[in-house]
């Protein structure tokens, strides 16, 4: 039976935002060092995750966003030579250092890599442990701790260089996934599910639905039982119609309850009980092809644990 794979890269481990920071290096540690105590480490396929090409991530970016971050990049190599600053601001949140660029390439590169391998039969299913994050990327904007959107951008190379024709996105981070709507709205071949804090940053998602959407906002202390009652009620109907000939996770962790940045009230056994039932849609429609991509989960503790909980039942251990 083809395992499930693992995808990462030391350069996703060298971006950082500063001291003190949430989204930080340690993030990574933190899961690697919950699948090491729990022995999953051993049983996954890990691969190295490649720099992505330039012209895949235009595939969901605008070609000057791209460039931009690739200058400032270059930028930022020269000015450190110089004595200049370690860090460029790019909004309130977010934050290039040198290593950026490269961490940014591998983590949608991660996405495209895994893609690949879950349409060969390679493997089957992946997790790509990454950052940058992806979801709040839009077309022509990095904002939110993102810079490129890997699962739109993984979406829509399913879609151009696979000639698959209906994929899906189901995003269960905290936050509004407003990268991700931006870029696929109007696509009828791709649907999004998602849902979410609201009001909550990036205040987005609640008003308007593009008809390929649906996202579900929910109140500040939401509990599992009700999200688990949400998801069979609005997620599954739409996805059966839907049939989906590959599936893409935003996994973000921080609507557990130990997460600071946001005030929802999840546990790791809810996170469980959702890929399991985005798995039974993956094993009905689209032969099980899942890519799941990490997205926001900043208490580290909390972290390690629910992506254990959510890889455990995309291997089936």
């Amino acid at each position: 039976m083809n395992k499930t794979g693992y995808f990462t890269h030391t350069d996703c481990w060298k971006h950082e935002m500063g001291p003190g920071h949430p989204e930080c290096p340690e993030r990574l540690e933190a899961i690697e060092r919950q699948l090491q105590a729990c022995g999953l480490a051993d049983l996954l396929e890990r691969r190295e995750a490649p720099l992505a090409a330039i012209g895949d991530i235009e595939l969901a970016h605008d070609r000057m966003l791209v460039a931009a971050i690739r200058g400032l990049g270059d930028q930022l190599a020269d000015d450190i030579v110089a004595g200049g600053p370690s860090h460029v601001q790019i909004d309130p949140d977010t934050m290039m250092n040198v290593h950026t660029w490269p961490a940014a390439l591998r983590a949608a590169g991660a996405a495209i890599a895994a893609t690949d391998s879950v349409m060969a039969g390679e493997m089957a299913n992946a997790f790509c442990a990454v950052r940058p994050p992806g979801h709040h990327a839009e077309r022509g904007k990095a904002m939110g701790f993102c810079f490129f959107n890997n699962i739109a951008i993984a979406a829509k190379y399913a879609l151009e260089r696979h000639g698959l024709k209906r994929v899906a996105i189901v995003d269960f981070d905290v936050h509004h996934g407003n990268g991700t709507a931006d870029i696929i709205q109007g696509d009828e071949r791709i649907l999004m599910v998602s849902f979410f804090q609201h009001p909550l940053f990036p205040f987005s998602g609640a008003d308007s639905d593009a008809p390929n959407m649906l996202n579900l906002p929910v109140p500040a202390h939401t509990r599992g039982m009700d999200i688990r009652e949400l998801i069979d009620m609005m997620w599954i109907p739409r996805l059966e119609d839907f049939k989906p000939e590959m599936i893409f996770i935003s996994a973000g962790f921080d609507a557990h309850r130990d997460d600071d940045l946001g005030q929802m009230n999840l546990t790791e056994q809810d996170f469980a009980w959702i890929t399991a039932r985005i798995k039974q849609i993956a094993d009905r429609h689209a032969k099980g092809r899942i890519v799941s991509s990490l997205e926001g989960g900043y208490s580290h503790g909390a972290l390690g644990r629910s992506v254990e909980a959510h890889i455990r039942v995309l291997a089936d251990l």
